[in-house]
């Protein structure tokens, strides 16, 4: 299971005021938290920054990589600010994202051509988001044959089926899990991903419904998550879940998560 931490994030205030301030103490911290939780990725996005976008994302990866020796996923629409991260970031980062909304796709394609970067693909396109399993699949089917014609190699590509609340529709987990079960298995070697607390939008004891939700989740095949990893419960969660689905050889991860006291 590959982990993004989604902490370093302009959209939360903490986050937002040691990016105006230029805290690197701060930024730091969360990062180092969040790897040593067990985060393979450190996602890292100044969104609210719209003027400044460019600048205070190309901030950040270097900020986080002084600090830590992960790579970051660069979460931005904004070709310009992409670019600029891209510029001071060290290694192969990931690239969140790209849709089949035109502009979107035409932006950030010639980005990601031909590279090693890790791409996170959208199930959405000019229509909106999809609303049947048959619909995701259509897009995510467009979505990476543009990716592999493009020299994006099948192993790099992310699809997220998109996680929408089960608040609004009661079919909208079952929606999603299916979609993730059938993407792992049309497109050998492709790689499933999502942010799934939009699952427990406007209802009580959000953390229990994320948790459940995961589980579910790995179960149908999904790789990676973009999550909270100092969530130590969902962390339990995964690395239990992985070692029921057959996914942990020889029990190896949950053995050293229980001596880590990861557990």
């Amino acid at each position: 299971m590959l982990i993004i931490g989604e902490l370093i994030n302009s959209s939360r205030k903490s986050i937002r005021a040691a990016i105006e301030a230029q805290d690197v103490t701060s930024i730091q911290a969360v990062a180092e938290e969040q790897r040593k939780a067990g985060a393979d990725f450190i996602d890292v996005n100044a969104g609210v920054f719209v003027e400044q976008e460019d600048e205070y994302l190309k901030w950040l990866v270097s900020t986080v990589q002084e600090s830590v020796d992960a790579p970051c996923c660069i979460d931005s629409p904004n070709p310009k600010a992409i670019k600029a991260a891209l510029n001071v970031h060290q290694g192969s980062a990931m690239i969140n994202s790209i849709s089949l909304e035109k502009g979107r796709y035409d932006d950030i394609l010639p980005l990601v051509a031909g590279t090693d970067l890790k791409v996170v693909a959208l199930c959405i396109s000019d229509k909106g988001i999809p609303q049947t399993v048959g619909e995701r699949l259509t897009i995510a089917e467009n979505l990476i044959n543009g990716l592999v014609k493009s020299n994006i190699p099948m192993g790099n590509i992310y699809v997220d089926p998109l996680v929408q609340p089960i608040s609004t529709n009661d079919e909208f987990g079952v929606k999603f899990l299916d979609a993730v079960e059938q993407i792992m298995t049309r497109f050998e070697g492709v790689h499933t991903i999502c942010g799934l607390s939009n699952i427990s939008y406007g209802l009580p004891e959000r953390r229990l419904l994320n948790q459940a939700f995961a589980v579910m989740a790995i179960g149908k095949g999904l790789d990676a998550l973009i999550i909270n990893p100092l969530d130590k419960r969902m962390m339990g969660h995964i690395v239990a879940t992985e070692l029921l689905a057959g996914k942990d050889s020889f029990c190896e991860k949950y053995i050293k998560s229980y001596r880590d006291k990861k557990l």
